[in-house]
């Protein structure tokens, strides 16, 4: 197995090695640096899709060619960011901490709101309020007309987890390991889940059926109670932590890790089928008619079908794509780290592309940074010190070479008889 680094002569077996996190996961987003990347998921309204971009940047583009309708630039980079649109209000957040209301339809500011750190993730809009976090540690309540503070909530680190609502319930997660409900109205706390590990993830999680689903990079994907916070099931995944909601479509609950791994699981928590990509896989998915779309670290955005995760094709660019596509008039929209945004077809035909302002590709962090390999056997502690290896399993990525580097072949498993990654 060639782990990658240089160490292809190594004769073991993943299960032959020890992986400890040396480190804040969050660390890597913060690592990013100057350019026109894009790690934000699009959001359409009105013929009009939306988006951020590293280059300080909110773009609102037409549909159908990609002309740009208005542009906004922000104090800050916006890495991580994804717009939240409602009415006729866009609000997006960035890394310096501001918070943003703009008129959908000219991209003229209505109000600004300075958080203590950066905003990372995307807003929520609920009851003529809007809810962001920030990696100062908050959940914000503000007016969203006005942009007035009417209440906060302080968890024990950064936040890097979207709200979502439930039946006047906000739910969402903090890099303290703990998954938290709270009281939409006054910010009072009605329970909170204590993971084994940090908690972080761009796009929200949301109810279905009376759960709510989390994971985090303890390895594990968890199912609550969304009334009372207890847990349900747990299933483990790979070894380098999880920064991905799961979705539920159905029967199906679809979970991405950042082993590269697209998991299918049963709503019971059992594995249905896997699929692996050539890098840790994306932000999310997109589910339609019997589709799964989602992008991968590898620069592909795939398709797959839904009840056994073959590949039907796959749409490569020149960087990674860690958002899902999101679905309109059958097109799929979606951003790059190649300073592209992409317009395609349901048969992964590009039908036109748009380059944002900069075309320097943002420098980022590789994506096991904070992960140190160690082999596992009985040994002296001579050889404990000899044979401890910091293998960079992650490949490449500094804006003008990507060279993924995964243990993993592209490729799909269909599980009938034998399940892989319960407990």
């Amino acid at each position: 197995m060639d782990l990658g680094g240089g160490f292809a002569d190594f004769d073991l077996e993943l299960e032959d090695f020890e992986v400890k996190k040396t480190g804040s996961c969050i660390n890597r987003l913060l690592s990013v640096g100057s350019g026109g990347s894009i790690l934000s998921v699009a959001e359409v309204k009105d013929g009009i899709v939306y988006f951020q971009s590293a280059d300080t940047y909110i773009y609102a583009l037409n549909c159908k060619n990609g002309e740009v309708v208005w542009r906004f630039k922000t104090d800050g980079i916006m890495a991580g960011n994804s717009p939240e649109v409602h009415g006729d209000t866009v609000y997006a957040g960035n890394l310096n901490g501001s918070m943003y209301a703009l008129n959908a339809k000219t991209g003229k500011g209505i109000w600004k709101f300075k958080a203590g750190k950066g905003i990372t993730v995307k807003a929520l809009y609920y009851n003529e309020r809007v809810y962001f976090v920030s990696l100062d540690g908050n959940l914000y309540c503000v007016d969203a007309s006005t942009g007035k503070e009417i209440w906060r909530f302080r968890t024990g680190k950064g936040i890097y987890y979207s709200p979502s609502e439930n039946n006047g319930k906000i739910y969402f997660a903090s890099l303290d390991g703990n998954a938290y409900c709270l009281d939409w109205e006054t910010g009072k706390e009605i329970w909170k889940f204590k993971a084994g590990d940090e908690i972080q993830c761009e796009m929200p999680s949301k109810v279905y059926n009376g759960r709510i689903y989390f994971a985090s990079m303890d390895n594990k994907v968890y199912s609550l109670n969304a009334e009372t916070g207890q847990e349900t099931w747990r299933f483990g995944t790979g070894k380098y932590g999880n920064c991905f909601a799961p979705v539920v479509h159905g029967k199906y609950v679809f979970h991405a890790s950042r082993d590269g791994v697209l998991y299918a699981l049963s709503l019971e928590g059992k594995e249905i089928w896997r699929f692996r990509t050539g890098g840790p896989v994306g932000l999310g998915v997109l589910i339609q008619k019997g589709r799964v779309y989602f992008g991968s670290e590898d620069g592909n955005i795939y398709c797959l079908k839904m009840e056994n995760g073959k590949n039907i094709w796959n749409f490569k660019t020149g960087g990674p794509t860690w958002n899902p596509p999101t679905g309109y008039e059958n097109k799929l929209y979606f951003g790059s780290w190649d300073c592209h945004f992409y317009c395609i077809d349901l048969k992964g035909k590009e039908i036109w592309r748009f380059a944002t302002s900069d075309k320097t590709i943002c420098k980022v962090d590789p994506p096991y940074k904070v992960f140190e390999v160690v082999v596992k056997k009985e040994e002296t502690e001579e050889e404990k010190e000899g044979n401890r290896y910091d293998l960079d399993l992650s490949g490449r990525i500094d804006g003008s070479e990507y060279n993924v580097k995964s243990e993993y072949a592209i490729g799909s498993v269909y599980l009938e008889e034998k399940k892989y990654g319960e407990e």
